[in-house]
């Protein structure tokens, strides 16, 4: 069960640290990393600053002590010229004391000395390394910079190229759509000519009108029938009597 947990939580570390690389932009991981090395700068400088002051401090101090042996001395000196040894000595054990305790800066100076001259070359250091740190920074997120510009470029040309083979497919769409419609009414058109349709509008199984468009062509015939006869000096056959004429007749001779 325990392995089982360490490899659930080993999982759960990768996938958290993929989410990070993906949230993780260069140039400002880099702006980050410079901040990061000007705050070391800045905590150089005040410790360095610190030293500074804490060195001139003991050297004030000491410039005290220096200046009250010397008062002792010259006091000692004015003792022995009025026949005073005993203030003249006391006047000398005071600048014994005076010059232990200068002695015993002497250590403290010198490594409050040799803790600033660290620092200054440390901060010179840093101060180079940043200055170098800064101009490679800089050209990387140039660097950065033009790569997602030309990848943005890139995605936009594949967009385009997606949006021209779609457009084409539908203007190949649209062309046989009209290739077909062409087609359709030209096949009408050719049955409409041929008969085989009914022009539109014709009421469909009009037989009488049919039966009268013959008759009217029967009759144009027969006229035109006539009129070459006559002008060949053919006679026309008699007309049949009437049907009334006949009766009339038949009933004079019977009576």
């Amino acid at each position: 069960m325990s392995s089982f947990f360490h490899r659930a939580k080993d999982i759960v570390n990768a996938k958290a640290n993929r989410a990070l690389d993906a949230a993780e932009k260069p140039d400002e991981m880099l702006d980050y990393s410079y901040e990061q090395m000007l705050e070391q700068i800045t905590k150089v400088r005040k410790a360095l600053v610190t030293v500074a002051a804490s060195r001139k401090q003991l050297e004030m101090q000491e410039d005290q002590l220096k200046h009250s042996a010397d008062t002792l001395t010259q006091q000692a000196q004015q003792a022995l010229a009025v026949n005073r040894e005993d203030l003249a000595r006391e006047a000398l054990s005071r600048k014994q004391v005076v010059q232990q305790q200068i002695a015993g800066m002497d250590p403290q100076h010198q490594q409050l000395v040799e803790q600033q001259d660290k620092l200054t070359a440390t901060l010179q250091a840093l101060q180079a390394r940043v200055n170098q740190f800064r101009t490679q920074k800089e050209t990387m997120k140039a660097q950065y910079a033009a790569s997602t510009a030309v990848s943005s470029v890139d995605n936009q040309v594949a967009g385009i190229s997606d949006t021209f083979n779609n457009s084409n497919a539908a203007l190949q769409r649209a062309q046989d759509k009209i290739a077909a419609a062409q087609a359709h009414a030209g096949a009408l058109d050719e049955l409409l000519e041929s008969g085989v349709l009914d022009d539109v509008g014709a009421s469909h199984g009009d037989d009488i009108q049919r039966e009268l468009d013959q008759l009217g062509a029967t009759s144009s015939v027969d006229s035109e029938l006539a009129a070459l006869k006559a002008q060949a000096g053919l006679a026309a056959p008699a007309a049949p009597a009437a049907l009334g004429s006949g009766d009339e007749a038949g009933t004079d001779s019977l009576s």
